[in-house]
């Protein structure tokens, strides 16, 4: 019965192998553990407290539909009048909740690997699914902010903020640790652009906005 007996043998080298593979396959700094766990938390805390405190707002805006947020500042700025609009809500519940849970789940990653702790190929997969769909849903968001209600939420721009690095960073860390498939050539430039990503990300968000309220900007408003 040699397929048999030869069975856990071949499992072991393909495992060795894999290994060897993710060994050898280059790493950026900022994927390693220590510095992705650290960009993680802050990302995920930074997240978090924007979350909750639209949660307060909102729970204040429920109970007083007349309630100014801490974020009303005038006609195009103003957390309230968004949370007024159905993309708010767009599974039923205020977003915010989803966010909550989100950076909770960002946040315990990140000190489980402060702690030491290894994860599973799909825990990695499972978190790029909801940093990928997270970040889907913020695009979404700030479309709908700029081009249909036309007003800015400051914290739910924190959480776009956020999102951003950290879809960009668990993708680019996930391409390095061999977790998502790509040739060696194509993860190394990915690897190397990481933060260059970033940067042109948030230089998107910045001009878009910059050319929805251009009258705001320049004078025109009548504001």
């Amino acid at each position: 019965m040699p397929s048999i007996s030869h069975a856990p043998d071949d499992v072991t080298a393909s495992g060795h192998a894999a290994a060897a593979a993710e060994a050898e396959r280059p790493q950026p700094p900022m994927t390693r553990d220590r510095p992705f766990a650290w960009l993680l938390l802050i990302t995920g805390v930074v997240g978090w407290l924007a979350s909750g405190t639209l949660v307060l707002e909102k729970l204040e805006v429920l109970k007083d539909p007349g309630h100014v947020t801490v974020c009303d500042v005038n006609p195009w700025i103003s957390c309230g009048q968004v949370m007024q609009t159905w993309q708010s809500s767009l599974f039923g519940f205020p977003n915010m909740f989803i966010g909550i849970v989100a950076f909770a789940v960002i946040i315990t990653t990140a000190m489980g690997l402060l702690a030491g702790a290894r994860f599973a190929r799909w825990y990695w997969l499972g978190l790029q699914a909801g940093v990928t769909l997270g970040f889907a849903f913020v695009v979404w968001l700030w479309s709908q902010a700029l081009y249909s209600i036309h007003i800015l939420c400051p914290f739910c721009m924190i959480v776009w903020a956020a999102m951003i690095p950290l879809f960009v960073w668990v993708t680019v860390r996930n391409v390095s640790h061999g977790v998502i498939p790509m040739p060696s050539a194509a993860a190394r430039i990915l690897g190397d652009s990481g933060w260059i990503l970033t940067a042109l990300l948030y230089v998107a968000v910045v001009a878009t906005i910059f050319f929805a309220f251009i009258q705001v900007f320049v004078g025109t408003s009548g504001y």
